[in-house]
């Protein structure tokens, strides 16, 4: 499941993510594993596509694999960090929204990401 900018999370949607993941996997989740997205872990075949459906019902953005652009990524920005020059959650959105199909149908040779930082410090959040 791909982050929101800023990483970001209503209960509410934490809530429906789990609801969902208890009806069709394991339960157990990693929450922002390498990639920057939750992980869900432990589940059968035959139960992935009702658990897409699910979710993408909900509203939740799935992603892509492959040779694809992974999830862009972003710190807090002004939403939490008082170094914040530029709005880091805005350009992230922004870019998410122009390059939404690269995410979902790989075209290019090799996969490559985009992350924003808001500031000079370029923190780890990004």
């Amino acid at each position: 499941v791909n982050h929101p900018t800023g990483w970001f999370y209503t209960t509410k949607a934490l809530r429906t993510l789990c609801d969902v993941w208890d009806k069709h996997g394991s339960g157990l989740t990693n929450m922002h594993g390498s990639t920057g997205d939750i992980i869900l872990l432990g589940t059968k075949t035959e139960n992935l596509q009702p658990c897409f459906d699910d979710l993408s019902d909900a509203g939740f953005d799935l992603g892509g694999s492959g040779s694809a652009l992974r999830t862009p990524s972003a710190c807090v920005g002004p939403a939490r960090c008082e170094w914040a020059c530029v709005h880091s959650l805005d350009i992230c959105y922004n870019i998410t929204m122009h390059f939404q199909d690269q995410l979902h149908r790989p075209m290019f040779p090799y996969k490559f990401k985009i992350k924003t930082s808001a500031c000079a410090n370029d923190c780890v959040a990004s």
